[in-house]
């Protein structure tokens, strides 16, 4: 592939950029509607401790896949030309743990500041990964012959799930 610069995004730039405000939509967003039900005892607890426990699980999947990821890692979704298939660690469990980590810290944070419009906000951000991981998926595929293989055996973003 070519290199153009930046701004033409031919490497998913476009997706890093997108990502940024909408990151702070889920951290620094409205978090309440008028007329939308308020969280009530006892599900503000149970929204605290899911919210700590999905925090928790999603930055300990997304710092590992960092970690695991090692030389490979790229700012932008187009793989690094001396790029390897990593398949190991977080790898095992998802295929895009970062963009998994990512997602469970947004649910998790939804459930901690107890909002109903930043659980939407989360599944925005869900979305939003889904569909830069389909690009991604697409070049990884022209890459790295057994990528139809590694797909066929391990879920996309959500462990055991999806």
């Amino acid at each position: 592939m070519t290199r153009l610069p930046w701004w033409k995004g031919s490497r998913g730039e476009w997706f890093v950029v997108a990502q940024v405000p909408l990151f702070a939509l889920v951290v620094f967003g409205p978090r309440t509607w008028s007329g939308w039900p308020a969280w009530d005892f006892p599900y503000t607890l149970l929204g605290s401790i899911a919210g700590v426990v999905l925090i928790t699980a999603g930055g300990l999947l997304l710092v590992t896949g960092i970690v695991r990821l090692g030389a490979n890692l790229s700012a932008v979704p187009y793989p690094k030309d001396r790029s390897t298939l990593v398949e190991t660690g977080p790898y095992r469990l998802v295929r895009h743990p970062m963009y998994s980590g990512g997602i469970l810290m947004a649910f998790g944070w939804a459930f901690w500041v107890h909002s109903w419009l930043t659980i939407g906000y989360a599944v925005l951000f869900l979305v939003f990964f889904d569909v830069k991981s389909r690009l991604e998926e697409r070049w990884l595929k022209e890459r790295f012959s057994g990528y139809d293989a590694y797909q066929k055996r391990v879920r996309k973003l959500i462990p055991f799930v999806y």
